[in-house]
């Protein structure tokens, strides 16, 4: 587990960041890793809206840990996305990610934002940063704050004050989704020493361009979910319509059973 980790670190280079696409369940993680993606990541909205769940609410622990459990088989590095760690309780969040490191889990995300749109106290975030770096001190935590994500008036200078508090707790990379401003993110990746984190955009930057901001890591978030959520869509509207033409991409059934690895009948 420890190569494992320091593999996983070791994919953080800024000006070549890692793109980590973010699975929703076994299906997407194995067809992610099967393309040859060294490492994912996943996606809380994903988790949730397939368990019928609000995300963002500290309702999935259960569910976010089963599937972790599914994925621990699967030849890649798996980064999970805990929320805001499921508990206030900095010893609970900690415990909690000590069992997801023992399924083989690298790396996780931990976010400041609250259900109500505010953000948490940052002093929170960062004891529950220190509690997990205690408990499991080579795990990758990725520290999101969200600034951006939540409009904040003047996000900067809050987003470097909460990133440097993070990275003084032990937080080995910064997450900054909602911004991919060059300019902005270039004074992050400047001013902080840690990796960076951009969430892409459609229509925005692509990888080369956040690479030579210094950015380190590029996450898709929910954007996979949404999109194939879109294309089934899409293609229950096809049949309704009367079109013919098959989805461009779309696996065969056998494609899908061979992600399983003893596929039933």
């Amino acid at each position: 587990m420890i190569d494992r980790r320091a593999a996983f670190h070791a994919l953080h280079r800024a000006g070549r960041p890692l793109l980590l696409p973010n699975a929703w369940d076994h299906a997407s993680a194995a067809a992610l890793a099967a393309r040859g993606y060294p490492a994912i990541g996943t996606t809380s909205l994903g988790v949730a809206a397939t368990s019928g769940l609000p995300d963002g609410t500290a309702a999935t622990a259960g569910e976010t840990l089963a599937l972790a459990r599914r994925l621990a088989g699967l030849p890649v590095l798996l980064s999970v996305d805990v929320e805001a760690g499921f508990s206030d309780d900095p010893a609970e969040v900690a415990e909690y990610v000590t069992e997801l490191s023992g399924l083989g889990v690298v790396g996780i995300n931990l976010e400041d934002g609250c259900p109500d749109g505010t953000l948490a106290d940052p002093e929170c975030i960062a004891d529950k940063i220190a509690a997990v770096k205690a408990a499991v001190p080579d795990l990758f935590v990725n520290a999101r704050t969200d600034t951006w994500w939540l409009s904040v008036a003047d996000p900067l200078p809050q987003a470097l004050a909460r990133a440097r508090a993070y990275r003084a707790a032990g937080a080995d990379g910064i997450f900054v989704p909602g911004t991919v401003d060059d300019a902005t993110l270039r004074v992050l990746t400047e001013q902080l020493d840690a990796p960076v984190n951009a969430l892409h955009q459609p229509g925005g930057p692509g990888l080369a361009e956040l690479g030579r901001a210094g950015v380190a890591r590029v996450s898709t978030g929910s954007l996979l979910f949404r999109a194939a959520l879109g294309a089934a869509l899409d293609a229950a509207d096809a049949v309704r319509l009367g079109e013919h033409t098959a989805p461009t991409g779309l696996p065969s059934y056998a494609e899908v059973q061979a992600l399983v690895p003893t596929a039933g009948t």
